[in-house]
């Protein structure tokens, strides 16, 4: 991993973000990519996603709406260990996702004036489960337990076509797409599902989405972003990120599993460790070069953590390393801290924060209860993660009775002359004139 050396230097904002590791050149190549691929799902549905599958996958001929049999066939398959664990996540994630719904609340303008703040679902929610370099059937319960929390009534799940499983969706992300009653799976991966659950392609009886999620790379990062305006999206949850701040009372063997632990996804995963303690960071180096040739995947790990969007940075202090993490505003964010619980206050942008030597990420991939899809790119910054709320639309209904109106009428009046907007003005003189009665 490279070195950003901080120290000595104090920085503004827009200088922080200006040093902040990225992988700038990647996530450009794949805007242009995925807007194209995209744009072609919509023109030419089925053939598109079919050659797509053809050149990514190297699948052809494969059923890509899944029958309702291999679902059935996928749960009776499962490991039981697997589906223990799945089951233990599924009601941990749903009970943290109902405290996301916020109850409808009724506001008394006046006598006769009420305006009532609802949250009503999306009636079709789109989810994409990756399937590439891993198997994710956690994704599905992150995607797919919120949507349900919130209430809505139709849900589509598309996820890569495997090779090695004769054009199937993997067994495991079926089998618990069965666990959850979703009964509508498509196999087809990339920007070209993202596309084809924003536009709907009838060939397949898919109908258009009104919310895309999930997770990806950062192609299907970047594909959200076409279909942005034809539907609502997630932020954007690319290729992977882990920061962790720590000083000199963190434990370099555990700050260096959780670094590999997230480069193991991809080898555009970004994983970047800030700390003010120089010894530190040179044992967690020492401790990478251990652990990373010994993992199962340690070409891909050595890739992530030697590209440019790693990186160790040295700070003088822990007013910087807030400063640098609120800028760089991680996906996930872990504080190895003396005093992690109350420093936590501080980092306001992250889209998952871990507080502590007991809580690394992965108790978050999987069992934590919080919902692993999260923001990256610096999204954290102003967009959440995937949670109910992705799924609701706040709507206020307004209920004015004769004399609640008469209250407010001439105010009104007043403001609509002010915009020089008369016929606003008369919309409501007209309520109170003889004809009216």
């Amino acid at each position: 991993m490279r070195t950003i050396d901080l120290r000595g230097r104090r920085l503004s904002t827009a200088e922080l973000l200006a040093v902040v590791p990225r992988a700038a050149e990647a996530l450009q190549t794949a805007a242009s990519v995925a807007a194209e691929i995209v744009a072609d799902v919509r023109r030419r549905g089925e053939d598109s996603l079919r050659e797509q599958a053809e050149r990514f996958d190297g699948v052809t001929g494969h059923e890509v709406r899944v029958p309702a049999a291999h679902i059935v066939e996928a749960v009776a398959g499962l490991d039981p260990r697997v589906r223990v664990a799945l089951e233990q996540a599924i009601q941990r994630v749903r009970a943290a996702s109902a405290a996301q719904v916020p109850p409808a609340r009724e506001t008394r303008i006046g006598s006769g004036a009420r305006v009532l703040q609802r949250w009503q679902p999306v009636t079709r929610a789109g989810v994409y489960i990756p399937g590439g370099k891993a198997v994710y059937p956690s994704s599905v319960v992150m995607n797919v337990v919120p949507a349900q929390v919130a209430g809505v009534s139709r849900i589509a799940l598309a996820s890569p076509p495997q090779a090695d499983q004769a054009g199937r969706v993997h067994p495991t992300i079926l089998a618990v797409a069965g666990l959850l009653g979703i009964d509508e799976v498509y196999a087809m991966g990339g920007a070209g599902a993202i596309g084809a659950l924003a536009s709907g392609v009838a060939s397949l009886g898919l109908d258009p989405v009104d919310v895309v999620s999930g997770p990806g790379n950062n192609f299907v990062a970047a594909a959200k972003r076409a279909v942005a305006g034809f539907v609502g999206t997630d932020a954007e949850a690319g290729a992977t990120e882990i920061l962790i701040v720590a000083d000199e009372s963190a434990d370099p063997r555990l700050i260096a599993y959780d670094l590999v632990s997230q480069a193991e996804h991809d080898e555009q995963a970004s994983a970047v460790l800030v700390t003010t303690s120089a010894p530190l960071a040179d044992a967690v180096t020492a401790e990478l070069q251990r652990i990373q040739p010994l993992t199962r995947h340690a070409d891909r790990v050595a890739t992530a953590l030697a590209g440019e969007q790693s990186a160790v940075v040295l700070v003088d202090d822990s007013a910087t390393a807030e400063a640098f993490s609120n800028a760089y505003a991680p996906e996930h964010l872990e504080l190895h801290l003396a005093d992690a619980a109350e420093a936590a206050a501080r980092y306001t942008s992250a889209g998952a924060i871990f507080v502590g030597g007991y809580a690394p990420v992965s108790l978050g991939d999987y069992l934590a209860g919080s919902n692993h899809v999260l923001p990256t790119g610096g999204q954290a910054r102003y967009a959440s993660g995937l949670g109910a709320h992705t799924f609701l639309r706040p709507q206020q209904v307004i209920e004015y009775d004769r004399d609640g109106l008469a209250e407010v009428a001439d105010a009104i009046v007043a403001l609509a002359d002010a915009e020089a907007l008369p016929a606003h003005g008369e919309a409501i003189t007209a309520r109170f004139s003889d004809a009216a009665e």
